[in-house]
């Protein structure tokens, strides 16, 4: 711990100049505290940043960038506050010609952070609709791992994100094998983040989990580091079915987006489980007979450790919903629904059901 002022302090030197600060209102209280008095001229707060990165807040913050003669970014939070980041950084080289910088103080475990990719939802059409995007110049050029930026964060929106990282290890394989860098990688920080969170005590928030000794500063340095690694190469990290419901459920129905995976991961393997063949070993102990069925099992009885959602009845979104995003999957992700194999549009709706 201990890492994040002397870092900040050296940004200048590292030709991070004039940066404009991202993040949430609920962090701006740390951001005066923590970020502010160890950086140099600074352009700006923005912290009007909704879940998803609606296009609207994008190009907002842009124009505020633009203004105020920004010349890098610090993004201080979780996932939406990363998207923002990359996809401000994105439409600025387009306007003004260069990307903006980034430097990432994540407080979630996603592992956002460590990729060239991010989502800005449309709010123009009928409905709302998340489109991804990869951008390699995007990817934070600095990343700083400090247990101190995770004590803070509310303990389900911690949690649920690290099952948003076991999501990324775990589609991830879906082009590639178990000897390439990502498998062997993921397979690392699948682990660490399992032998973590199965020991997570329930009910505490983050801060008082830390202060009673429930939780020690090194676990959360073990989930940063396994977030890592289970996104170390993210060129290989195409998403799956998993993720692509999650961004239906997020962009358009406004789900929150660590959530997702939560209540998709452990179905989606299953469905998907000839699609990824013996791959999946990787995350299990050697000699397992059924590795995406044990790996599913592992998955669920996590997150009902974890007392995170695991059905889409938790949210407000009936049954009639299913339809259209059935179609919107269909529509916009034909590969990824064809994970599921032969009768793909059958199994696609079975699957929705079974996650209500």
């Amino acid at each position: 711990m201990g890492i994040v002022d002397a870092a900040l302090r050296e940004l200048a030197h590292d030709g991070l100049e004039r940066p404009m600060i991202f993040t949430v209102e609920p962090l701006l209280r740390s951001t005066d505290r923590l970020i502010l008095p160890h950086l140099h001229d600074v352009s700006g707060i923005i912290s009007d940043f909704p879940p998803h990165a609606p296009d609207t807040a994008i190009e907002s913050a842009l124009d505020r960038c633009i203004l105020a003669g920004a010349r890098s970014i610090v993004a201080y939070g979780g996932g939406s506050v990363l998207d923002a980041a990359k996809a401000v950084s994105h439409f600025h080289s387009l306007r003004q010609g260069r990307h903006l910088p980034i430097v990432a103080l994540p407080t979630t475990l996603s592992g956002s952070e460590f990729s060239h990719y991010f989502g800005v939802t449309e709010t123009s059409g009928a409905r709302p609709f998340k489109r991804s995007y990869a951008e390699r110049d995007t990817v934070p050029k600095i990343v700083l791992m400090d247990p101190s930026l995770l004590i803070n964060t509310p303990r389900a929106l911690l949690l649920s994100s690290a099952v948003k990282g076991l999501d990324h290890a775990i589609e991830g394989m879906r082009l590639v094998d178990v000897d390439h860098p990502h498998a062997i990688m993921a397979a690392a920080g699948a682990s660490r983040f399992f032998d973590v969170l199965e020991q997570w005590p329930t009910d505490l928030e983050t801060g008082e989990a830390v202060q009673r000794g429930a939780v020690h500063p090194d676990a959360l340095l073990q989930l940063q580091l396994a977030a890592w690694q289970c996104y170390f190469y993210p060129a290989s990290v195409i998403y799956g079915l998993s993720h692509r419901i999650g961004h239906i459920l997020g962009g358009t129905f406004g789900f929150p987006h660590s959530v997702t995976s939560c209540i998709t991961l452990a179905p989606v393997i299953r469905n998907c489980e000839a699609r990824y063949g013996n791959k999946l070993r990787v995350f299990n102990l050697p000699g397992e007979p059924n590795p995406g069925a044990a790996l599913a099992a592992r998955i669920e009885s996590l997150v009902a450790h974890l007392g995170l959602p695991n059905r889409l009845r938790s949210f407000e979104i009936g049954l009639s919903a299913l339809p259209e995003i059935t179609d919107l999957l269909r529509a916009n992700y034909q590969s990824e629904v064809a994970d599921l194999g032969e009768d793909a549009d059958r199994k696609l709706e079975a699957l929705l059901r079974s996650l209500w």
